[in-house]
């Protein structure tokens, strides 16, 4: 993975708002264990598990938006070791395929 860095720095709202996510994630995860556990009904288990997929692919919709954006702002941000704009481009677009 060439060597473009991408260091994210998070105002309040936007932690908090992932971290919420991260959270739902978890918790609805650990709800689709339980109901594997108690045997529970596989539309629900499907439906749930879901649930915290899509929860868990905001949280990083919006870790690689706040990503874009840094970098839109302030290109050299990543540092010394940051590559060309391009590099940083590939890898930034390359993250959110992964997502998708």
């Amino acid at each position: 993975m060439g060597g473009v860095v991408v260091e994210l720095q998070f105002e309040a709202d936007e932690l908090k708002s992932v971290l919420n996510r991260l959270r739902r994630a978890q918790g609805q995860i650990s709800g689709v264990i339980k109901m594997i556990e108690e045997g529970r009904d596989c539309e629900d288990v499907v439906t749930q598990l879901a649930a915290a997929s899509r929860a868990l692919d905001r949280a990083g919709f919006a870790i690689i938006a706040t990503g874009l954006q840094q970098c839109l702002v302030d290109p050299a941000r990543g540092g010394a070791d940051s590559g060309t704009t391009e590099q940083m481009k590939a890898r930034l677009e390359k993250l959110f395929l992964s997502l998708a």
